[in-house]
């Protein structure tokens, strides 16, 4: 093992001695202690009661003679002390649980095999010629009009921490069907741009002189409608003009084939793709959202990740602090002890590419801020990485100023997948964590290109988000939400994937 700082050493020793992870093997001569504090205990979720603010909401009321186990379990979670009474949570459980039992006996066939579903599936064929889109009737017929509409759905809104994917957990994992799914919604798009890129590939190659027209969309919804009947997604969140674009058609078939959608989100409907491009052209998707789902909000005005819970001991570090890179390289070597691998460099296979990572061990990366969101990376790389590590070292992350737009909306997209998917960070930055994006430094060379290419000044440019970066500021609220959570020993904790043979090395 390289030298390192005994007060390094000591820290990390005790981090992993307080979660099982030391060896008996010592590795430096140790005296005296220094580092982070870890607390004893598991903590659970925990959320606080409140006056709770205004918030309006399209939901039903509950039905009193609804009985669910989701609702007693619940219940028996505040009365154990794991939850503390919150009003709003109960009322959206109690929502979720109607929807639960319904969905026990539900299956879309109906839908799937109506009329209107089979027009949708013929679009899945080449058409000849140019067929005008108004030329098909959007009048129900008599067979569709004697189909009961399908159950709404829900889409619970509010802040960051407010409980909204405590209780999704609690829904979802308690719904007896098995054709449910359950997905961020960042991914779900990946895989439906995906899927229509393979279709579009799929197609005879046009002959000279012959024209058709294909629309890839509906039949890829069906596909969809096909493999499920419930989709869950987190994180419902629009920012790229090209999913904006698509939303309406996928899921408006998606709705009429009987899928029913629960979603939550920090964004009211209204507010989904505020200021983005073009977009008059996304807000008919709002109008559908609103017929097929119920809107929920939950919002208390307090974040409740940052309440409650026992820290794992220090992750996050200061450049500057004494010691800090030390202890990093400390706690890297002990965690690499416990792995059947080596230290060295590791190539991952993504989409047809290599994406190379210089310094892993086993399911342990040490990599540094420039490696992970200097480049040219995006959510299907960071899925790859959260499938391959359950623990990242990340290094050297600057003070992120919207100059630096691009590194910063990478770094949101890399937390927000390691945190769906349990994976432990280590951090080592610039600044202290609330001060780690500032809404300064922006109107870059580009930016003003782009704004003279399209022809945009004052406030028309003022109000495109591209520009004021207000959705980076927006996603960065939640990201240093969560980066609070993963500090937590039971987020530490249950990330730990070394029992677990679905996280293999092979």
């Amino acid at each position: 093992m390289a030298t390192c700082t005994v007060g390094a050493v000591v820290s990390a020793q005790h981090f992993l001695l307080k979660h099982g992870f030391l060896t008996s093997r010592k590795i430096c001569v140790l005296s005296g202690s220094r580092g982070g504090k870890v607390l004893s205990g598991y903590s659970s979720w925990r959320t606080c009661s409140s006056s709770a603010p205004s918030c309006p909401s399209e939901a039903p009321a509950a039905d009193n003679c609804v009985s669910s186990e989701t609702i007693q379990h619940f219940d028996r979670l505040v009365q154990g002390g794991h939850l503390r009474k919150d009003f709003q949570q109960r009322h959206v459980i109690q929502q979720l649980a109607q929807l639960q039992h319904t969905m026990k006996t539900y299956s879309n066939s109906i839908y799937l095999n109506s009329p209107r579903s089979s027009s949708q599936d013929d679009s899945s064929k080449p058409q000849t010629g140019i067929m005008p889109a108004e030329n098909k009737s959007s009048e129900p017929t008599e067979k569709e009009a004697s189909v009961p509409p399908p159950p709404k759905g829900f889409y619970i809104y509010g802040d960051v921490g407010t409980g909204k994917t405590m209780l999704m957990d609690l829904f979802y994992s308690r719904v007896e069907n098995g054709r449910k799914k359950r997905v961020h919604f960042n991914g779900f798009m990946l895989d439906i741009h995906k899927r229509i890129h393979r279709r579009k590939q799929s197609l005879p190659k046009r002959r000279l002189g012959k024209m058709f027209t294909y629309d890839p969309i509906s039949p890829v919804a069906m596909e969809i409608s096909n493999e499920t009947c419930l989709l869950c997604f987190d994180e419902f969140q629009v920012t790229d003009i090209a999913d904006a674009m698509i939303l309406k058609q996928l899921f408006e078939t998606l709705f009429k084939t009987g899928v029913v959608v629960v979603a939550t989100s920090n964004r009211p409907s209204d507010d989904l793709y505020k200021n983005g491009l073009q977009r008059d052209t996304f807000l008919p998707f709002i109008d559908v959202l609103k017929e097929y789902c119920h809107s929920i909000c939950l919002d208390a005005g307090i974040d409740y990740r940052r309440l409650d819970k026992a820290e794992a001991g220090k992750l996050y570090y200061l450049t500057g602090e004494p010691g800090a890179e030390a202890f990093l390289d400390a706690l890297f070597e002990e965690l690499a002890l416990r792995q059947r691998s080596v230290t060295g460099p590791r190539v991952l296979s993504v989409l047809g590419r290599d994406v190379t990572l210089e310094k892993t061990c086993g399911s342990v990366a040490d990599c540094t801020f420039e490696e992970l969101c200097g480049r040219a990376l995006g959510a299907s790389d960071y899925l790859e990485m959260a499938r391959l590590f359950d623990t990242v070292f990340i290094r050297h992350v600057p003070l992120l100023t919207l100059s630096l737009k691009d590194q910063a909306r990478r770094f949101t997209t890399l937390i927000d997948n390691f945190y769906d998917n349990k994976v432990r960070v280590v951090l080592l930055a610039a600044v202290p964590l609330e001060r780690l994006f500032i809404h300064s430094g922006g109107d870059d060379e580009r930016d003003r290109q782009l704004l003279d290419d399209l022809g945009l000044s004052g406030a028309a440019a003022e109000r495109l988000s591209l520009f004021t970066a207000e959705e980076e500021i927006f996603a960065f609220q939640r990201t240093v939400s969560r980066l609070m959570e993963m500090q937590t020993e039971s987020y530490w904790v249950e990330g730990d994937r070394s029992h677990s043979k679905k996280h293999s090395n092979t």
